[in-house]
């Protein structure tokens, strides 16, 4: 098995086991980031919206009842346990008929060209490993209709006039030598996407306990 396919591994095994608990250990601290990133990614009625990465499945329910009865979500996520989890909360929001959700690893995306209106990632771009993220942008974009937006919510790197916090620098040694228990790494989203051939269309910085995040709006051409 590839180093990738390994990462991908771990990670399924790891969002398996926390699956249940997740929203006790990290929703608390990131539901206002991922909020703004909804909002700024303004999803319309009757539009056909994929998550990336949909987790304990609360961006998926906002996104199904923002498209409505006309509308469309998709959900994929490489965790059976947030399966699960997401499913249940879909099925109490009584948005099951909008929703539909897939176990499936990433890239590639199941979805035809041109056929989705947005796509959003929360707090899931940076998990990928750097070779594979440039791979992904690119379905991405593949999926996208023209017009179509990317939004995504990241842990992202300082600026440079600013200072790293401790927590931040002991975030990224973390990560870099324990990656199987710190598996995210900051990243530069706005560059990302545009070395994507995004065009930005928002960008704005938010912290949790002191680290950046990121909240990005790309648009295809």
């Amino acid at each position: 098995m590839s180093q990738n396919g390994t990462q991908a591994t771990q990670a399924r095994h790891f969002y398996d086991r926390i699956s249940s608990a997740y929203d006790a250990i990290s929703d608390s601290s990131e539901h206002e980031v991922r909020e703004a990133g909804l909002k700024a990614l303004d999803v319309q009625s009757g539009e056909s919206v994929l998550e990336v990465g949909f987790g304990t499945g609360h961006s998926i329910v906002a996104i199904a009842q923002a498209v409505g009865k006309s509308g469309h979500a998709y959900g994929i996520d490489v965790s059976q346990g947030m399966y699960d989890v997401a499913s249940k909360r879909v099925a109490k929001a009584g948005v099951q008929e909008q929703v539909e959700l897939q176990v499936k690893p990433a890239p590639p995306l199941p979805f035809e060209d041109a056929s989705l209106d947005a796509v959003f990632m929360s707090m899931t771009l940076e998990l990928f490993p750097e070779n594979v993220i440039p791979k992904l942008i690119e379905e991405v974009k593949r999926v996208l209709k023209p017009g179509g937006r990317f939004g995504v919510v990241s842990m992202a790197m300082v600026n440079k006039e600013d200072h790293t916090s401790v927590l931040e620098s002991t975030y990224i040694w973390m990560h870099h030598h324990f990656p199987h228990i710190v598996d995210c790494q900051p990243i530069d989203p706005d560059d990302i996407l545009e070395h994507g051939g995004f065009k930005m269309t928002h960008s704005e910085r938010q912290t949790i306990w002191t680290m950046p995040v990121a909240i990005v709006v790309g648009k295809k051409a």
